[in-house]
This record gives C-alpha cells, sequence and structure tokens, in this order.
C-alpha cells in the first residue's frame, strides 16, 4: 500500500470512527467556539445539486432486464435526475430515450466499450449519445493487455482521436472510467498519471470511480480535483465497507464529504451512484439518494 492510498484510507476510516462514536454518544456538538466561531463542520453548507444525482444502471441491470421503464420510474420517484446508461437490455437508444423522457429522467453519458471508440463504431456511437440525450460517451475500462505504460499511451492517442469528433459532433469531452488496475505503478510510471498528462484536456476527460481511486491506491479525489482542474465532470460514487467490499452510499468508510470539498475545482457536474454487486438494489438505490440529498460538504 502506497502513501496516498494510506492517508487516503486511514483519513477515511478516522471518519467511520467518529460517526460511529456519535452514534454511541449523541450527535455531534456544533457549538461556537471560544472567540464566537464555529467549527469546521459546522460550515459545511454546500450541498449537491438535486439536478447532479443520478444513477449509473450498471447498479439497476437485474430488475433493468425484467422492467427497464418501470426500474426507471422507481429512480424518479426516489428523486434521481439523470441517469449513467450501461447496457441497453435489447433497446435501442431511441427506445430508452422515449422511456426516459415519459419518467422525466435525463440521461448523461453512456458507457461505450473501446475497440468501438477507437475504431469503426465511433459516428455511431456518437449519434446514439445524441439520440439519448446525453453529453459524455465513457470508455469504461481499458483491455488488461494495455495496462502497461506503452497501452496507456496507446489509449491516450486514441481518446484524442475520439475526443475531436465528439467535439466536433457537438458532445462533451471523451471520459475514461477508472478501475483498481489502472493506478497501478508498472516499470515506475503510474499508468492513471499517463492519461492525465498525456491526453488533451479539451477533448478527454474522466468518470472518475472514487471507490477504485481509494482502493487501487490512487490519489485522493481531494487532491485529483485540484491538481487537474475540470477534468472530472461525473463521478461514480461508490462506498467501500470496512472489510474492502462494495457498500451503499454513506454506509461505509469512505468521506465523501471530504473529497467532494473540491470537487467544483475538478468541474464536476453529474454525482453517480454505483454498487456492483447490491443485494437488493432498490435498496441500495434509495439509501443512496437518501445520503446524498442530505450530504453537506
Amino acid at each position: 500500500m502506497n502513501g496516498t492510498r494510506r492517508a487516503f484510507l486511514g483519513r477515511a476510516l478516522g471518519v467511520a470512527a467518529a460517526a460511529a462514536a456519535a452514534t454511541a454518544t449523541g450527535p455531534l456538538s456544533y457549538t461556537a467556539a471560544a472567540d464566537g466561531t464555529a467549527p469546521e463542520t459546522a460550515q459545511r453548507c454546500r450541498r449537491i445539486p438535486p439536478s447532479g444525482i443520478g444513477m449509473h444502471l450498471y447498479t439497476m441491470r437485474t430488475p433493468l432486464a425484467a422492467d427497464f421503464k418501470g426500474t426507471l420510474a422507481r429512480l424518479a420517484q426516489i428523486g434521481y435526475a439523470t441517469v449513467g446508461v450501461s447496457g441497453r437490455h435489447g433497446n435501442s437508444a431511441a427506445s430508452i430515450r422515449s422511456m426516459l423522457d415519459e419518467t422525466g429522467l435525463r440521461a448523461v453519458l453512456e458507457h461505450v466499450g473501446y475497440d468501438i471508440v477507437r475504431g469503426s463504431g465511433l459516428p455511431q456511437a456518437i449519434e446514439d449519445t445524441h439520440t439519448l440525450g446525453a453529453r459524455w460517451i465513457v470508455v469504461p475500462s481499458l483491455p488488461g493487455a494495455m495496462h502497461t505504460p506503452a497501452g496507456f499511451r496507446e489509449a491516450a492517442r486514441e481518446f484524442n482521436k475520439a475526443g475531436l469528433a465528439a467535439r466536433n459532433a457537438g458532445l462533451g469531452p471523451v471520459l475514461f472510467h477508472n478501475h483498481g488496475a489502472d493506478h497501478q505503478v508498472v516499470d515506475g510510471e503510474n499508468l492513471y498519471d499517463i492519461l492525465l498528462r498525456e491526453t488533451d484536456p479539451e477533448l478527454v476527460g474522466f468518470e472518475l470511480d472514487v471507490y477504485w481511486a481509494a482502493k487501487g491506491g490512487g490519489s485522493d479525489p481531494q487532491d485529483l480535483f485540484v491538481e487537474h482542474r475540470r477534468r472530472f465532470p461525473a463521478l461514480h460514487v461508490k462506498d467501500m465497507a470496512p472489510s474492502g467490499g462494495f457498500a451503499d452510499v454513506g454506509s461505509g468508510v469512505l468521506d465523501f464529504a471530504a473529497m467532494f470539498d473540491t470537487a467544483r475545482s475538478g468541474g464536476v457536474k453529474q454525482w453517480l451512484v454505483e454498487h456492483d454487486a447490491p443485494a437488493d438494489p432498490f435498496a441500495t438505490a434509495q439509501n443512496s439518494y437518501t445520503h446524498l440529498a442530505n450530504l453537506r460538504y
């Protein structure tokens, strides 16, 4: 475990311990200090805009397969404003757009495979993104064989090309979604840093999965947002259980209030809930929405 990851998870675990203590002894006191100033926690008054709280639909893949429109309707009823599309379950882009319009949701992005984005399928992906009413094409992962410095440099070149095509078509930058292996140091180079350095900020951005950034040993999102301004328009908000597994947002050890403190610098516009293996997808959706809607940072 590198120093950055240790510090990040150490802070997260510290927050979890403090929360547990507060639960045992009563709510935290926000009493003003002797000089009349309130403690830092009392000054957390920013909130995620309701229009920015979304659901990444991979979380809901099981109910979507059974009832796509009904699942969207339940998400809208919970309070979600947006979705990230990940798997169409046999529906066309036009059909999904119709269901979104009927349920009052808005698609902001779609996950599209790397081979499509770098190949002849890109024009259709761009057209589908327009049809969905979304802004961003997101590459969800890179092939395992590309997890070398040379492979990530190749990906950076391909992302720049695809980002230019997307911009010329009136879309936002092409985004890359990270997993734990993307933060590895290989031959002395951090793979994720290669993408940050060697892609054009006007053409390529990032959908930062905060869980994998933490577990993979990457930089604290709070620092990434400052060091690479306006490059993170979308987040996957995924919590980490004390065991290291997945958890509903707000029930794990990640300190979202701290990591979102600099979200404005990072250009964050969408906070998309994700849970890779929810026992009850709708309970996860409700719990996670409630936490994000009530969060102050």
